[in-house]
């Protein structure tokens, strides 16, 4: 686990510059790569970007002065986010209103980015649904909905970002998962095993695309102040009261410090990566029924949260 410890990432100095040469050591732009996009402004482009963690991020990479693209469902709160960071730090925020499930999402995204002369430089997939309760209890078009949005629209906006971004050895990809996709989540079970494959995949991709001048990382958090669990139903749940949340803005801090680094994994807070350690080392037999009861919800019904972001 590539996981950062340092407080902040190098300033556009010689670190930084450093930093970028060697996240390029294996690559250099394809001829006519670079210049193909000229006219058009890099942007961090942020699915479930309204709110939560995912607006958090896009909040932080303003503040490092870049260009933000924000993406989810409902217009009127992706516009309101927006105008607040302009408000706020001064730099280009654009609202895309857009289903990112769609089979055409990638392409429309490509589109609507080009009307305001942007294009994705860093994709940042933050879109997320949780689910709460029994497995066999659950509603199978809701299962249907995690599965399509933590994973499969996750995986095409990536697959589809990529070649460019490889082509013109820079950008990189920022995926956002949870501690919990370290181990097997009973009563979150679909949840858990969609955060699992989005770690996984981001650390293999990762590694494909070492030195590429791409960065891939994914962020893990544990239990984040934000609507997602109350909406799951899962405040009365044991972890919730046990493990003390962060907030989204320390989530995004770690998220931003690590992608700029270069870190494959990056797990916010000194407490939650002694359990990601944990996690990883720990036999199934003794994490099963610990991770078990922290999860058990405390009322006898099943909860979904169909929230644009994650966590």
């Amino acid at each position: 686990m590539a996981q950062c410890t340092q407080s902040s990432p190098p300033r556009k100095g010689l670190g930084r510059r450093l930093l970028d040469l060697w996240q390029t050591r294996y690559t250099r732009p394809q001829p006519g790569a670079r210049q193909a996009v000229a006219h058009l402004t890099p942007a961090v482009v942020v699915t479930g970007g309204s709110h939560g963690i995912g607006l958090a991020i896009a909040r932080r990479f303003a503040k490092a002065g870049q260009t933000v693209a924000l993406v989810a469902r409902n217009p009127g709160p992706l516009q309101e986010a927006a105008a607040a960071i302009e408000r706020d730090f001064g730099a280009k925020a654009f609202a895309i209103d857009l289903d990112v499930t769609a089979d055409n999402a990638p392409f429309e995204l490509d589109a609507r980015l080009a009307q305001h002369a942007l294009y994705t430089d860093v994709l940042v997939n933050c879109a997320g649904v949780g689910l709460s309760g029994n497995f066999d209890g659950q509603d199978a078009g809701e299962i249907e909905q995690l599965l399509n949005l933590n994973m499969t629209a996750l995986t095409r906006l990536m697959r589809h970002a990529l070649p460019g971004m490889r082509a013109r050895a820079r950008g990189g990809v920022l995926n956002v998962a949870s501690l919990g996709g370290l181990t097997p989540g009973p009563y979150q079970a679909a949840y858990y095993a969609s955060k699992a494959y989005v770690i996984s995949l981001s650390e293999a991709v990762g590694y494909e695309t070492r030195g590429s001048g791409v960065r891939l990382s994914v962020l893990a958090p544990g239990p984040v102040d934000t609507e997602f669990h109350p909406a799951m139903g899962t405040e009365h749940a044991f972890y919730r009261q046990l493990i003390l949340p962060l907030s989204a803005e320390q989530a995004a801090s770690a998220a931003y410090r690590g992608y700029v680094l270069g870190c494959r994994l990056i797990v916010p807070g000194l407490l939650n990566m002694l359990f990601a350690v944990a996690l990883r080392i720990l036999p199934h037999t003794l994490m099963l029924p610990l991770v078990g009861w922290l999860l058990k919800p405390r009322e006898e019904r099943n909860w979904s949260v169909t929230n644009d972001n994650e966590q």
